[in-house]
Protein backbone atom coordinates (compact mmCIF):
# COMPACT_ATOMS: atom_id res chain seq x y z
CA UNK A 1 0.00 0.00 0.00
CA UNK A 2 1.37 3.47 -0.87
CA UNK A 3 2.23 6.23 1.90
CA UNK A 4 -0.24 8.83 0.44
CA UNK A 5 2.72 11.15 2.02
CA UNK A 6 5.81 9.81 1.33
CA UNK A 7 5.14 7.31 -1.43
CA UNK A 8 7.01 3.79 -1.26
CA UNK A 9 10.74 3.33 -0.85
CA UNK A 10 13.22 2.19 -3.77
CA UNK A 11 13.23 -1.47 -2.14
CA UNK A 12 9.50 -2.03 -1.92
CA UNK A 13 9.45 -0.31 -5.88
CA UNK A 14 12.06 -2.90 -6.95
CA UNK A 15 10.25 -5.99 -5.28
CA UNK A 16 7.12 -4.55 -6.95
CA UNK A 17 8.73 -4.49 -10.71
CA UNK A 18 10.80 -7.43 -10.79
CA UNK A 19 14.18 -5.90 -10.42
CA UNK A 20 17.04 -4.84 -7.83
CA UNK A 21 17.06 -2.07 -6.23
CA UNK A 22 20.78 -1.57 -8.03
CA UNK A 23 18.90 -1.18 -11.22
CA UNK A 24 15.95 1.11 -10.27
CA UNK A 25 18.86 3.38 -8.55
CA UNK A 26 21.06 3.37 -11.75
CA UNK A 27 18.11 4.23 -13.48
CA UNK A 28 17.73 7.70 -11.85
CA UNK A 29 21.22 7.83 -12.03
CA UNK A 30 22.12 7.41 -15.55
CA UNK A 31 18.25 8.04 -17.29
CA UNK A 32 16.93 11.02 -15.15
CA UNK A 33 13.82 8.89 -13.96
CA UNK A 34 13.87 9.01 -10.28
CA UNK A 35 10.91 10.36 -7.86
CA UNK A 36 8.92 13.36 -9.08
CA UNK A 37 9.62 14.63 -5.84
CA UNK A 38 12.37 14.09 -3.34
CA UNK A 39 13.54 16.25 -0.32
CA UNK A 40 17.08 17.24 0.38
CA UNK A 41 18.77 14.82 2.69
CA UNK A 42 15.73 12.00 2.09
CA UNK A 43 15.68 8.97 0.34
CA UNK A 44 13.69 8.34 -2.88
CA UNK A 45 10.58 7.47 -2.15
CA UNK A 46 8.17 7.09 -5.27
CA UNK A 47 4.74 8.00 -5.81
CA UNK A 48 1.84 5.98 -7.98
CA UNK A 49 3.11 8.11 -11.22
CA UNK A 50 6.82 7.46 -10.59
CA UNK A 51 5.99 3.24 -10.03
CA UNK A 52 4.03 4.14 -13.54
CA UNK A 53 6.93 5.63 -15.67
CA UNK A 54 9.29 2.53 -13.97
CA UNK A 55 7.11 -0.28 -15.32
CA UNK A 56 6.93 1.92 -18.59
CA UNK A 57 10.52 1.44 -18.46
CA UNK A 58 10.99 -2.03 -18.21
CA UNK A 59 8.19 -2.54 -20.82
CA UNK A 60 10.21 -1.14 -23.45
CA UNK A 61 13.34 -1.80 -22.33
CA UNK A 62 12.38 -5.78 -22.24
CA UNK A 63 11.19 -5.21 -25.57
CA UNK A 64 14.32 -4.56 -26.49
CA UNK A 65 14.45 -0.30 -27.02
CA UNK A 66 17.58 1.11 -25.90
CA UNK A 67 17.48 2.23 -22.36
CA UNK A 68 17.45 6.03 -23.22
CA UNK A 69 15.18 6.17 -25.85
CA UNK A 70 12.93 4.10 -23.01
CA UNK A 71 13.22 6.81 -20.39
CA UNK A 72 12.26 9.44 -23.14
CA UNK A 73 8.47 7.69 -23.28
CA UNK A 74 8.64 6.48 -19.89
CA UNK A 75 9.05 9.74 -18.50
CA UNK A 76 6.13 10.82 -20.59
CA UNK A 77 4.07 8.46 -18.93
CA UNK A 78 4.62 10.05 -15.25
CA UNK A 79 3.92 13.84 -17.51
CA UNK A 80 0.65 12.59 -18.74
CA UNK A 81 -0.23 11.44 -15.15
CA UNK A 82 1.06 14.27 -12.91
CA UNK A 83 -0.11 17.87 -13.92
CA UNK A 84 2.39 19.93 -14.97
CA UNK A 85 5.27 17.29 -15.59
CA UNK A 86 8.44 17.81 -14.26
CA UNK A 87 10.65 16.82 -11.67
CA UNK A 88 11.05 18.51 -8.27
CA UNK A 89 13.92 16.46 -7.32
CA UNK A 90 17.68 17.10 -6.68
CA UNK A 91 19.67 16.16 -9.96
CA UNK A 92 20.81 16.39 -13.60
CA UNK A 93 17.86 17.65 -15.59
CA UNK A 94 16.30 14.81 -17.96
CA UNK A 95 17.43 16.56 -21.36
CA UNK A 96 21.18 16.29 -19.40
CA UNK A 97 20.83 12.15 -19.79
CA UNK A 98 22.63 10.67 -22.49
CA UNK A 99 22.94 7.28 -23.54
CA UNK A 100 24.67 4.67 -20.96
CA UNK A 101 28.05 3.86 -20.31
CA UNK A 102 28.35 0.05 -20.47
CA UNK A 103 27.34 -1.48 -17.19
CA UNK A 104 29.96 -3.16 -15.16
CA UNK A 105 30.07 -6.65 -17.03
CA UNK A 106 32.20 -5.49 -19.26
CA UNK A 107 33.87 -2.04 -19.00
CA UNK A 108 35.63 -1.66 -21.70
CA UNK A 109 34.29 -3.60 -25.06
CA UNK A 110 36.35 -3.93 -28.24
CA UNK A 111 34.56 -2.99 -31.47
CA UNK A 112 35.23 -7.15 -31.91
CA UNK A 113 32.65 -7.97 -29.36
CA UNK A 114 30.22 -4.86 -29.43
CA UNK A 115 27.96 -5.01 -26.82
CA UNK A 116 24.33 -4.37 -26.66
CA UNK A 117 23.82 -0.42 -24.95
CA UNK A 118 22.65 -0.56 -21.31
CA UNK A 119 23.87 -4.32 -20.97
CA UNK A 120 27.35 -5.07 -21.17
CA UNK A 121 27.10 -8.02 -23.12
CA UNK A 122 28.79 -8.75 -26.15
CA UNK A 123 25.80 -9.74 -28.92
CA UNK A 124 26.80 -8.39 -31.96
CA UNK A 125 23.80 -8.58 -34.88
CA UNK A 126 21.28 -9.70 -32.96
CA UNK A 127 17.15 -9.74 -33.13
CA UNK A 128 15.51 -6.85 -31.05
CA UNK A 129 14.00 -9.48 -28.57
CA UNK A 130 17.62 -10.75 -27.98
CA UNK A 131 19.12 -7.18 -26.71
CA UNK A 132 15.60 -7.29 -24.66
CA UNK A 133 16.70 -10.64 -23.25
CA UNK A 134 20.26 -9.54 -22.12
CA UNK A 135 19.08 -6.76 -20.52
CA UNK A 136 16.45 -8.26 -18.52
CA UNK A 137 19.24 -10.90 -17.63
CA UNK A 138 21.60 -8.34 -16.32
CA UNK A 139 18.88 -6.78 -14.22
CA UNK A 140 18.02 -10.37 -13.04
CA UNK A 141 14.36 -9.86 -14.49
CA UNK A 142 12.88 -12.92 -14.41
CA UNK A 143 9.08 -12.36 -14.79
CA UNK A 144 10.20 -10.46 -17.90
CA UNK A 145 12.58 -13.50 -19.05
CA UNK A 146 9.74 -15.56 -18.58
CA UNK A 147 7.48 -13.12 -20.65
CA UNK A 148 10.06 -12.49 -23.80
CA UNK A 149 10.47 -16.44 -24.22
CA UNK A 150 6.78 -17.46 -24.27
CA UNK A 151 6.15 -14.41 -26.74
CA UNK A 152 9.27 -15.18 -29.19
CA UNK A 153 7.98 -18.88 -29.50
CA UNK A 154 4.63 -17.97 -29.86
CA UNK A 155 5.33 -15.69 -32.81
CA UNK A 156 8.79 -17.32 -34.43
CA UNK A 157 8.60 -20.85 -33.54
CA UNK A 158 11.21 -23.29 -31.01
CA UNK A 159 13.64 -23.25 -33.79
CA UNK A 160 13.81 -20.00 -34.84
CA UNK A 161 13.79 -18.60 -30.98
CA UNK A 162 16.60 -21.01 -30.59
CA UNK A 163 18.95 -20.21 -32.78
CA UNK A 164 18.02 -16.17 -33.03
CA UNK A 165 17.45 -15.46 -29.66
CA UNK A 166 17.77 -18.37 -26.73
CA UNK A 167 21.68 -19.54 -27.84
CA UNK A 168 23.03 -15.97 -29.07
CA UNK A 169 21.73 -14.49 -25.42
CA UNK A 170 23.35 -17.60 -23.96
CA UNK A 171 26.34 -17.41 -25.41
CA UNK A 172 27.24 -13.90 -24.78
CA UNK A 173 26.25 -14.43 -20.69
CA UNK A 174 28.37 -17.27 -20.96
CA UNK A 175 31.37 -14.90 -22.19
CA UNK A 176 30.37 -12.26 -20.09
CA UNK A 177 30.84 -14.66 -17.02
CA UNK A 178 34.04 -16.38 -18.61
CA UNK A 179 35.79 -13.08 -18.92
CA UNK A 180 35.22 -11.63 -15.43
CA UNK A 181 36.75 -14.22 -13.44
CA UNK A 182 33.41 -15.70 -12.73
CA UNK A 183 31.38 -12.92 -11.66
CA UNK A 184 27.87 -12.45 -12.81
CA UNK A 185 27.28 -16.28 -12.69
CA UNK A 186 23.92 -15.32 -11.34
CA UNK A 187 23.25 -14.08 -14.74
CA UNK A 188 23.61 -16.99 -16.58
CA UNK A 189 22.30 -19.68 -13.94
CA UNK A 190 18.69 -17.57 -13.89
CA UNK A 191 18.89 -17.14 -17.27
CA UNK A 192 19.58 -20.82 -17.88
CA UNK A 193 16.64 -21.54 -15.39
CA UNK A 194 14.29 -19.64 -17.91
CA UNK A 195 15.02 -21.20 -21.22
CA UNK A 196 15.27 -24.38 -19.61
CA UNK A 197 11.72 -23.92 -18.37
CA UNK A 198 10.50 -22.45 -21.85
CA UNK A 199 12.06 -25.22 -23.65
CA UNK A 200 10.16 -28.17 -21.25
CA UNK A 201 7.01 -26.42 -21.19
CA UNK A 202 6.81 -26.68 -25.04
CA UNK A 203 7.87 -30.62 -24.41
CA UNK A 204 4.97 -31.00 -22.35
CA UNK A 205 2.72 -29.32 -24.64
CA UNK A 206 3.18 -30.70 -27.83
CA UNK A 207 0.92 -33.26 -29.48
CA UNK A 208 0.44 -36.50 -27.89
CA UNK A 209 3.02 -39.13 -29.38
CA UNK A 210 0.74 -41.46 -31.59
CA UNK A 211 3.25 -43.78 -32.93
CA UNK A 212 4.95 -47.16 -31.82
CA UNK A 213 8.38 -46.41 -33.26
CA UNK A 214 11.18 -47.01 -31.14
CA UNK A 215 12.22 -43.37 -29.57
CA UNK A 216 15.21 -41.18 -30.52
CA UNK A 217 17.74 -41.10 -27.06
CA UNK A 218 19.15 -37.81 -26.27
CA UNK A 219 21.93 -37.82 -23.62
CA UNK A 220 25.00 -35.87 -22.61
CA UNK A 221 28.40 -37.67 -22.68
CA UNK A 222 29.72 -38.70 -19.23
CA UNK A 223 31.34 -35.63 -17.43
CA UNK A 224 29.04 -33.07 -19.65
CA UNK A 225 27.02 -30.77 -18.02
CA UNK A 226 25.33 -28.62 -20.70
CA UNK A 227 21.96 -29.89 -21.92
CA UNK A 228 19.90 -26.92 -23.02
CA UNK A 229 20.74 -27.86 -26.51
CA UNK A 230 19.34 -30.99 -26.30
CA UNK A 231 16.39 -29.84 -24.12
CA UNK A 232 15.81 -27.75 -27.36
CA UNK A 233 16.28 -31.03 -29.57
CA UNK A 234 14.12 -32.79 -27.06
CA UNK A 235 11.24 -29.79 -27.57
CA UNK A 236 11.39 -29.70 -31.50
CA UNK A 237 11.26 -33.47 -31.67
CA UNK A 238 7.69 -33.18 -29.04
CA UNK A 239 6.42 -30.40 -31.70
CA UNK A 240 6.52 -33.35 -34.22
CA UNK A 241 5.18 -36.00 -32.49
CA UNK A 242 7.95 -37.83 -32.37
CA UNK A 243 8.99 -40.41 -28.96
CA UNK A 244 11.93 -39.35 -27.00
CA UNK A 245 13.89 -40.46 -24.14
CA UNK A 246 15.63 -37.48 -22.12
CA UNK A 247 18.44 -38.87 -19.96
CA UNK A 248 20.25 -35.13 -19.71
CA UNK A 249 23.58 -34.34 -18.06
CA UNK A 250 26.38 -36.53 -17.67
CA UNK A 251 24.71 -39.90 -18.64
CA UNK A 252 27.31 -42.76 -17.29
CA UNK A 253 28.66 -44.65 -20.10
CA UNK A 254 27.44 -47.97 -18.56
CA UNK A 255 23.80 -46.33 -17.78
CA UNK A 256 23.71 -45.17 -21.42
CA UNK A 257 24.74 -48.36 -22.57
CA UNK A 258 22.39 -50.01 -20.46
CA UNK A 259 19.46 -47.16 -21.98
CA UNK A 260 19.91 -47.84 -25.87
CA UNK A 261 19.77 -52.00 -25.04
CA UNK A 262 16.07 -51.79 -23.38
CA UNK A 263 14.88 -48.91 -25.22
CA UNK A 264 15.95 -49.92 -28.99
CA UNK A 265 15.95 -46.87 -30.28
CA UNK A 266 15.85 -45.35 -33.80
CA UNK A 267 18.83 -42.76 -33.15
CA UNK A 268 21.24 -41.64 -30.22
CA UNK A 269 22.46 -38.12 -29.80
CA UNK A 270 25.20 -37.84 -28.29
CA UNK A 271 25.58 -33.90 -26.81
CA UNK A 272 29.37 -32.77 -26.19
CA UNK A 273 30.22 -29.19 -25.69
CA UNK A 274 33.70 -29.28 -25.94
CA UNK A 275 36.63 -31.84 -26.74
CA UNK A 276 37.10 -32.45 -23.69
CA UNK A 277 34.69 -34.49 -23.19
CA UNK A 278 34.07 -36.10 -26.81
CA UNK A 279 34.11 -39.50 -26.22
CA UNK A 280 34.65 -41.12 -29.96
CA UNK A 281 34.79 -45.42 -28.63
CA UNK A 282 31.36 -44.45 -26.47
CA UNK A 283 30.32 -43.17 -29.70
CA UNK A 284 31.44 -45.91 -31.84
CA UNK A 285 29.96 -48.63 -29.00
CA UNK A 286 26.38 -47.37 -29.74
CA UNK A 287 26.54 -47.41 -32.78
CA UNK A 288 27.71 -50.59 -32.71
CA UNK A 289 25.19 -51.88 -30.55
CA UNK A 290 22.74 -54.16 -32.15
CA UNK A 291 18.94 -55.36 -30.89
CA UNK A 292 15.82 -56.86 -31.93
CA UNK A 293 15.00 -60.40 -33.23
CA UNK A 294 17.49 -62.33 -34.73
CA UNK A 295 17.18 -62.58 -38.25
CA UNK A 296 16.40 -58.70 -38.27
CA UNK A 297 19.09 -57.02 -35.67
CA UNK A 298 19.39 -53.16 -36.26
CA UNK A 299 21.86 -50.46 -34.95
CA UNK A 300 20.88 -47.04 -34.34
CA UNK A 301 22.31 -44.00 -36.20
CA UNK A 302 24.39 -41.74 -33.54
CA UNK A 303 24.29 -38.24 -33.75
CA UNK A 304 27.38 -36.24 -32.65
CA UNK A 305 25.77 -33.02 -31.60
CA UNK A 306 27.71 -30.14 -30.28
CA UNK A 307 31.24 -28.34 -30.67
CA UNK A 308 32.96 -31.27 -29.00
CA UNK A 309 32.91 -33.34 -31.82
CA UNK A 310 34.70 -31.33 -34.06
CA UNK A 311 37.45 -32.26 -35.35
CA UNK A 312 37.24 -35.66 -36.46
CA UNK A 313 35.49 -37.76 -39.13
CA UNK A 314 32.38 -39.18 -37.94
CA UNK A 315 32.76 -42.79 -37.95
CA UNK A 316 30.69 -45.50 -39.82
CA UNK A 317 26.96 -45.36 -38.03
CA UNK A 318 27.67 -41.83 -37.10
CA UNK A 319 26.50 -38.95 -38.53
CA UNK A 320 27.06 -34.97 -36.99
CA UNK A 321 24.53 -32.50 -37.60
CA UNK A 322 25.69 -28.74 -37.81
CA UNK A 323 22.85 -27.20 -35.91
CA UNK A 324 19.27 -27.86 -34.00
CA UNK A 325 17.45 -27.37 -37.55
CA UNK A 326 19.42 -30.31 -38.83
CA UNK A 327 19.53 -32.49 -36.21
CA UNK A 328 15.27 -32.54 -36.28
CA UNK A 329 15.39 -32.98 -39.89
CA UNK A 330 17.65 -35.64 -39.74
CA UNK A 331 15.83 -37.64 -37.43
CA UNK A 332 12.40 -36.53 -38.76
CA UNK A 333 13.41 -38.64 -41.99
CA UNK A 334 14.47 -41.64 -40.42
CA UNK A 335 10.72 -41.70 -38.72
CA UNK A 336 9.19 -40.78 -42.02
CA UNK A 337 11.25 -43.60 -43.97
CA UNK A 338 10.17 -46.12 -41.06
CA UNK A 339 6.62 -45.17 -41.38
CA UNK A 340 6.95 -45.75 -44.75
CA UNK A 341 8.43 -49.07 -44.95
CA UNK A 342 5.64 -50.20 -42.04
CA UNK A 343 2.94 -49.32 -44.91
CA UNK A 344 4.88 -50.94 -47.62
CA UNK A 345 5.19 -53.87 -45.48
CA UNK A 346 2.02 -53.71 -44.31
CA UNK A 347 0.25 -53.73 -47.68
CA UNK A 348 2.16 -56.71 -48.62
CA UNK A 349 0.79 -59.07 -45.86
CA UNK A 350 -2.50 -57.66 -46.72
Amino acid sequence: MYDSVHGITTGAVARRLGVSPVTVRSWDRRYGIGPAVRAEGRHRRWSPADVAMLEEMCRLTASGVPPAEAARAAREVRSSAVPGGGRASVGPPAEAVTEPVVSSAEPHPTPARRAVAGSGLPLGDVRQECRGLARAAVRLDGPVMEAMLQAALAEYGLVTTWEDIMAPTLHAVGRTWESSGDRYVEMEHLLSWHVSTALRRVAVTGPAVVSKAPPAVLACVPSEQHTLPLEALAAGLAERGLPTRMFGAAVPAEALDAAVRRSGPTTVVLWSQARSTANHALARHVAGTAFGVRGARTAPLVLLAGPGWLGRTPAPGTSRPTDLREALGVISRLYEEMAGYEERAGSTGA
